[in-house]
């Protein structure tokens, strides 16, 4: 009987050695895991080079698209700039990453945004790409679920349309109707998603907060990024996107990238200060034009002169 103790009580220590052992090696992994992301520099995720190089990525495109759609996908290929041939109506359309999953019936686009944040247009990308299925269609069903991931890298600006600023870092728009008592019912289940990291909300749910963290710590602290390196997803888009990951070609593609928004940046700033000038006439107070534009204080008043040198 005393035997058969001792040898429980030794088994117990032996079971608790190893525990004690592979708790152990796991903080070790982390913690070499985590030193090793904090010794390393992130390219930007608003640089059109480095966003498809992350998101291209079989095993981050699918876990993306878990995280923010919550479904598993396994597409055949992911393509970039992709378009329809022939063009649907007389807008050329291309989206920035695509990819499908024939056998469950989902598309997935990734659109990426810097300057453009015309909600209409992303209404269209969207539109498409469920009206496109109707070419080989025998009647008007639509087989495949199509979700639309619009990704902003800049603060939002002023609805044109609305005149209302919006500061929401997650919206998903729906084609599903509802009833009556407001109970959505699902016949579409389309989903349109905008993601804009530059607005933290502090109920943002860890599967949305970990790639939006990813995002905005890769374009304003790229050298010491705070990102969950927990996320398999965020740790392998990470080790991609890392300066020793990118090579001279991709360095040299991302630099004419940088070249070409600097041209539009400069083309927005001329249709900014356009609008700024507009609101000056129109007897617009600072603090309106300020949020209505991004301009500071300095500028418009910088505008108000020239728009009274212009008059005279």
């Amino acid at each position: 009987m005393e035997f058969g103790l001792e040898a429980e009580a030794e088994g117990l220590i032996e079971f608790k050695t190893i525990k004690v052992f592979i708790s152990c090696f796991a903080t070790i992994l982390y913690v070499s895991l985590y030193r090793k992301l904090n010794s390393m520099t992130l390219a930007r995720l608003d640089n059109e080079v480095f966003f498809k190089k992350a998101f291209t990525d079989k095993i981050v495109f699918k876990a993306f698209v878990k995280d923010i759609v919550g479904i598993e996908v396994d597409p055949e290929k992911i393509e970039t700039e992709k378009a329809f041939q022939p063009k649907l109506g007389n807008i050329n359309f291309k989206y920035d990453i695509f990819a499908e999953d024939s056998k469950k019936r989902i598309i997935v686009e990734i659109q990426k945004v810097e300057y453009d944040h015309n909600f209409d247009r992303f209404l269209h990308y969207h539109l498409q790409a469920i009206t496109e299925q109707q070419r080989n269609a025998q009647d008007y069903s639509v087989e495949r679920t199509v979700y639309t991931i619009v990704v902003m890298t800049a603060p939002y600006k002023i609805n044109e349309k609305t005149r209302e600023f919006y500061r929401d870092e997650v919206l998903i728009s729906s084609l599903n109707p509802k009833n009556l008592k407001g109970l959505e019912r699902k016949i579409f289940n389309h989903e349109l998603i905008y993601l804009n990291p530059n607005y933290k909300g502090v109920d943002t749910p860890q599967n949305y907060r970990d790639w939006l963290d990813l995002i905005y710590e890769s374009i304003h602290n790229p050298e010491d990024p705070k990102i969950n390196i927990h996320n398999a997803g965020i740790l392998r888009a990470s080790e991609i996107i890392k300066y020793e990951s990118i090579s001279p070609e991709e360095w040299e593609e991302s630099k004419i990238e940088v070249g070409r928004r600097k041209v539009i940046q400069l083309e927005r700033e001329d249709q900014i200060h356009e609008i700024a000038k507009n609101l000056i006439g129109l007897k617009a107070d600072n603090d309106f034009i300020k949020k209505a534009t991004g301009l500071t204080s300095e500028e418009i008043e910088w505008l108000r002169e020239e728009f009274k040198n212009e008059k005279n």
